[in-house]
């Protein structure tokens, strides 16, 4: 059988319900296609999540399409697919709204119905009477639930209506209730509240309401997650939110962060056994397809979750791990980091060491040179807690006693030039010269890009490919550019950090220098290093 075709089962269980889909769409700069919704609804089932909200079949063509692909294209494990829309409108039947119309025939077995609770909103905005605002939440979900889907609500506003009137709000709720709703989940839009309201609230509903509460908090209080958990302390049995924290303004409750509070920090079993595991790589791979970047300081999932920088903090990791962290980075699929910088004390190079495969523990003069020399190079300019590649190039240069060599760079020199004639805008051609020695074999070659450091690149890689084939898979994939001493102008010293990929793995290097062109070069030449290092070159 089908997992679509499966009965539903909504009631006794807790729900982890996604609208990542649908309600994190809605953050500035996300424009996904249907196949990128479709691609990101089988990561998010892949976390295990109970319900994804695909979106608003019927309000835009995107999502109805989306809808009627997913009915032959997803194959989802875990979770209901769910679509979302509107009461009807005033005056007209539920089975007459063209909008209720394609809920109905989206092909979703869960609709999730928005309903004004707030009645400011009733009558300013849907520009209807509290009555009637009542007789459509009545009428829609009757009628979904008589074509067999199940329903679902979303009451908008809640906790601003039910300061401003508590008896309409609470109406609004039993009423969706009384007409077949499963789950009536509180919707703070706004983003205003805080955990303690939200907890006397949630408990004021669960005691006097007689319905089953969810929960769908905003984040601009900067406490979207507080506000979930809380509400769910108070007795709510569904949780809402979005992967990534994705959202309008500033975002809704990050989803993952919920889930791994519930799990491992109050112990309740949410997600399916084993699956929270997978939440960094999913999290990432959604960041992937969103063309977002997935923030280093997110708490589980980011890479600076667990990356130790201070060798107070290294020195007590190397006796215990759990002395600086919160928890077992594997929970999440997340991994431990030790950033190489300043701040780093033995405890930092030696553990740094064995996460790079250096057993250094009988080596203490290794230790202390590396030590020595990280704090004199990032007194440079340099920075290794961002660089993993150039620091493991100045370990193995410490252990072994000697820096890995594959090539012998004699000059190289680079030239960039405009046409007189040249229309406004147009670029100027730069063209680098590189002589070196490879292999037993002496290259000079010419390269040209779009500006020096391309050319540069260019220049390298075709000397170089020809006595290591290797090279014809690295790819630069990021530049940046810091100047470390603005007061000079011109002529201050500048950071570059270059990142490299050979398909399978990236990697980042560092150059510092007088000038941009300097800089790139170490980093450039670093960077191929460092790859043909990775691929086992002799």
């Amino acid at each position: 059988m089908n997992q679509l075709d499966q009965p539903l089962d909504l009631h006794g269980a807790f729900h982890v319900y996604d609208t990542t889909l649908r309600d994190g769409m809605q953050q500035e700069g996300l424009n996904p296609t249907v196949a990128d919704k479709l691609a990101i609804a089988r990561h998010l089932d892949g976390l295990g999540v109970g319900f994804i909200e695909g979106g608003w079949p019927g309000a835009n063509p995107k999502d109805t399409e989306f809808f009627r692909r997913a009915a032959t294209e997803l194959d989802l494990k875990h979770a209901r697919l769910t679509a979302f829309g509107a009461t009807r409108k005033a005056g007209i039947r539920a089975a007459d709204d063209p909008q209720v119309a394609g809920l109905r025939d989206s092909g979703a077995r869960v609709v999730t119905l928005v309903a004004k609770s707030h009645v400011g909103h009733v009558e300013k905005a849907l520009r209807t009477t509290p009555e009637e605002n009542l007789a459509m939440v009545r009428d829609t979900v009757s009628h979904l639930r008589a074509e067999g889907q199940q329903v679902f609500l979303d009451a908008e506003h809640f906790f601003d209506g039910y300061r401003l009137d508590r008896s309409y709000a609470l109406e609004v709720l039993r009423t969706a209730y009384d007409a077949g709703a499963e789950v009536i989940a509180l919707c703070d839009t706004n983003g205003g509240m805080l955990p303690g309201w939200v907890s006397d609230v949630v408990h004021d509903v669960v005691q006097s309401a007689g319905v089953r509460v969810g929960i769908h908090c905003h984040n601009d209080t900067g406490l979207a997650v507080a506000n979930t958990l809380a509400a769910v302390d108070a007795g709510a049995t569904h949780i809402q939110g979005c992967i990534n924290g994705y959202g309008e303004r500033t975002g809704n409750a990050d989803l993952v962060n919920v889930v791994a509070n519930l799990e491992l920090k109050l112990d309740r079993q949410v997600l399916p056994p084993g699956l929270l595991r997978e939440a960094t790589r999913i999290a990432h791979a959604v960041a992937e397809v969103t063309n977002v970047p997935p923030a280093a300081r997110q708490p589980y999932v980011g890479t600076s979750a667990f990356a130790h920088k201070a060798g107070l903090h290294a020195s007590a990791i190397k006796v215990d791990p759990d002395l600086y962290q919160h928890m077992d980075p594997a929970g999440v699929g997340n991994d431990m980091r030790l950033l190489v910088s300043e701040m780093a004390g033995r405890a930092s190079i030696e553990l740094k060491g064995k996460e790079l495969g250096f057993d250094l523990s009988d080596s203490p003069d290794v230790v202390n040179r590396v030590t020595a020399r990280v704090k004199e190079m990032e007194s440079r300019g340099y920075t290794f807690e961002a660089a993993d590649a150039s620091f493991e190039l100045l370990l193995v240069e410490e252990a072994e006693g000697r820096r890995p060599s594959y090539f012998q760079v004699e000059s190289w020199r680079v030239i960039t030039e405009t046409l007189t004639h040249a229309r406004p805008g147009e670029e100027a051609v730069s063209e680098a010269t590189v002589k070196l020695q490879a292999a037993g074999e002496r290259f000079v070659v010419t390269g040209e890009g779009n500006g020096p450091v391309n050319a540069l690149d260019q220049a390298i890689r075709t000397a170089i490919v020809q006595a290591f084939p290797e090279i014809a898979k690295f790819e630069l994939i990021d530049f940046k550019v810091r100047i470390l001493d603005q007061g000079h102008g011109t002529d201050a010293i500048t950071r570059v950090l270059i990142e490299t990929t050979d398909g399978e793995k990236s990697w980042v290097t560092v150059g510092v220098g007088a000038n941009v062109i300097e800089a790139s070069w170490e980093a450039l030449v670093d960077g191929l290093t460092y790859g043909l290092l990775r691929h086992h070159v002799d």
